[in-house]
């Protein structure tokens, strides 16, 4: 699966349904390994001049607290994405609706 792809998960909580959605945050510079640990249940992708933190978010208040810890971190927000729904683009939903 891509880094463009979002997986749409359904979880049973309580009672409740949780739905997540897929995100990607950049920020500038090169992590540290002790860094990315910070971000445990993200993917980490350090490239030569960002670092690329991507997974599933639950809600929300799990994005916005994600986003503290990157600022608590010191470190320097790029970009924020909601990426796509994967099934979206998939050839079995292209045709539908016609």
């Amino acid at each position: 699966m891509s880094l463009r792809s979002r997986a749409v998960s359904s979880q049973r909580s309580e009672g409740h349904e949780l739905t997540t959605e897929r995100y990607e945050i950049r920020v500038k510079g090169r992590v540290s390994e002790e860094t990315a640990s910070a971000f445990d249940g993200l993917n980490v992708d350090v490239r030569p001049v960002e670092t690329v933190l991507h997974g599933e978010i639950t809600d929300q208040a799990a994005l916005h607290g994600l986003l503290d810890r990157v600022a608590d971190l010191g470190l320097e927000l790029i970009e924020v994405r909601r990426l796509p729904d994967a099934r979206a683009d998939s050839p079995a939903t292209q045709g539908a609706g016609r």
